[in-house]
């Protein structure tokens, strides 16, 4: 079966993180994202992957040069100009020349959706379009999807107020769709797949949906990047899965050597060449290759991207590093921050709940 992954987004939510990288290169313990949502479609039967790009494609094309990655063969299709969901859906499927049911997923979720099953309902339904469905407690910033006792989709309301929401299903950004669907879909220009092309097939009552309350994570802020990583970490995706990581004991997982003469407390990762210095102190974290924790520092609830330093005595909580940055002497970086690459927070500076370009 094939796919298209939609990682086209400038990821706004995450700069500065992003000005360098695209949201869907970031790691989540790290192994790129996007590599997590391949492997989860390869575990479900998709062998082909069209990567609908936009923002910054030539960092996905530089990483994968032989067109592969979590077992699964890449083809590339590079937005001429902002496509909008439906357009950039058509532009992919049109480019590799997909002309049966095939997958459309959102790069930035993660997520442990039952998919075999999903393609399976929408086969029975002999449905032109299924969307994949998740509960929330408050729909308001997602499309809230209501259907029938069959599952046909009755309405497809974008981002209602909350009180005003006719359901708590929200479209969970994984779709089955027949190759027929791409006729629907003008070319040339922006349509959005939420706001045009799924509500006409609701008029048309070809689109189904199917509810899933397994883990969902839309990863696009801050935070959630962060619950992301620490989902693995504490146990709620399963086991820890990154290539080289060993159980030292106490839940703190390691990748080859690395210099630990400060305390660890788990559930941590340590990458491979990572610096802990006598009387530094990192807790329930994830070091990227090469980070340093001076004396004296304490790490805590945080992810350090590779080449990261945290100087003498400075804190850094609840936040996110990205690569090569820098956290001086007595800094302190509280919730939820975000440092850009190569970003400097000087000596004695506090940085509260900010971001930090470099």
């Amino acid at each position: 079966m094939k796919a298209v992954v939609l990682v086209g987004g400038e990821g706004t939510r995450l700069r500065p993180l992003t000005l360098s990288a695209p949201k869907q290169m970031l790691p989540i313990v790290g192994v790129p994202m996007i590599e997590r949502v391949l492997g989860h479609l390869a575990r479900h039967g998709v062998d082909e992957a069209v990567l609908s790009l936009g923002y910054l494609p030539d960092a996905f094309m530089e990483a994968y040069p032989d067109g592969r990655a979590a077992g699964i063969r890449l083809f590339y299709a590079v937005e001429p100009e902002p496509l909008d969901t439906a357009g950039a859906v058509r532009f992919a499927a049109t480019l590799a020349g997909i002309a049966e049911t095939f997958v459309v997923v959102n790069g930035d979720v993660l997520t442990d959706l039952d998919l075999t099953s999903l393609v399976a309902f929408h086969r029975e339904q002999r449905a032109e379009g299924t969307i994949a469905l998740h509960p929330v407690a408050d729909p308001s910033a997602f499309g809230v999807v209501p259907t029938d006792e069959e599952g046909r989709v009755t309405a497809f309301v974008e981002k209602p107020p909350r009180d005003e929401a006719p359901t708590n299903e929200i479209n969970a950004g994984t779709y089955v769709l027949e190759a027929s669907v791409l006729a629907r879909i003008p070319e040339g220009g922006r349509v959005s797949i939420e706001r045009e092309t799924f509500p006409a097939m609701v008029r048309d009552r070809c689109l189904f949906a199917r509810s899933d309350e397994s883990y969902w994570l839309d990863t696009g802020t801050p935070a959630a990047y962060l619950d992301a990583n620490f989902d693995y970490l504490n146990g709620r995706r399963g086991p820890i899965v990154a290539p080289g990581l060993v159980d030292r004991g106490q839940s703190v997982f390691m990748e080859g050597e690395s210099d630990v003469q400060g305390d660890v407390v788990g559930p941590a990762v340590l990458f491979s060449g990572c610096v802990i210095e006598p009387g530094a102190r990192v807790e329930r974290s994830i070091l990227g290759r090469g980070s340093v924790v001076s004396a004296g520092a304490v790490v805590a609830d945080s992810v350090l991207m590779e080449g990261c330093h945290v100087a003498a005595d400075a804190k850094v909580a609840g936040s996110v590093m990205g690569p090569r940055s820098i956290v001086g002497q007595r800094g302190d970086v509280r919730p939820v921050s975000v440092l850009g690459a190569d970003a400097v927070v000087s000596s004695g500076t506090l940085v509260d709940g900010e971001r930090v370009s470099g």
